[in-house]
């Protein structure tokens, strides 16, 4: 099952760049990730990180939701087994898109279970300016750290912040936290 999601996502990823008209190259300087990386990604043959996949899906244009979004027939119900899950190669952090694909919603519900002392950093990029996130914490601990500004969540904490800052997820705990991004992409 990973490998063919590692397929779907080069094949995506390709399938997305050619219909912006985009070569490697272009991707590459967009993205800040290296062609021969997102050539390998494209090919089936690597396993992108989250945080170079999210890379990737800003210079595409995308967040990470809409990136992993079902292009099928739209519906207003998402049933748990037809949820989209990847999990992260490098931390083995797992997310599910939770909203219903293809409904042309601006709001996008991830669910993520996030390792103990896993961390994961999305650099600053200014194709996801405008977008917003709430990261709402259920179980565990979560530390967020936007700029130079480090936030501890514990279960029920929810914090609001911008996409295009750039921050990083910070698990300190001994257990996995569990927590839901509600992804706002208006701009």
């Amino acid at each position: 099952m990973e490998k063919e999601l590692e397929k779907a996502i080069g094949i995506r990823i390709r399938k997305i760049r050619m219909e912006k008209s985009l070569t490697l190259d272009d991707l590459a300087n967009a993205s800040g990730v290296s062609r021969a990386m997102i050539s390998r990604i494209e090919r089936g043959e690597a396993s992108p990180t989250a945080s170079l996949l999210a890379r990737v899906c800003a210079a595409l244009g995308l967040s990470l939701s809409s990136f992993f979004a079902d292009d099928g027939k739209a519906s207003p119900l998402s049933r748990r087994q037809e949820q989209q899950v990847w999990r992260d190669p490098e931390t083995d952090y797992m997310r599910r898109s939770v909203s219903p694909p293809g409904t042309g919603s601006d709001v996008d519900i991830v669910d993520v279970e996030f390792p103990a002392g896993a961390r994961v950093g999305f650099p600053p990029h200014a194709a996801s300016s405008g977008m917003t996130q709430h990261i709402w914490l259920f179980h565990g601990e979560l530390e967020m750290t936007t700029g130079e500004t480090v936030h501890r969540l514990l279960p029920g904490d929810c914090l609001f912040m911008p996409v295009a800052e750039g921050h990083v997820f910070h698990n300190p705990g001994n257990t996995p936290a569990r927590y839901c991004v509600v992804l706002d992409r208006r701009r």
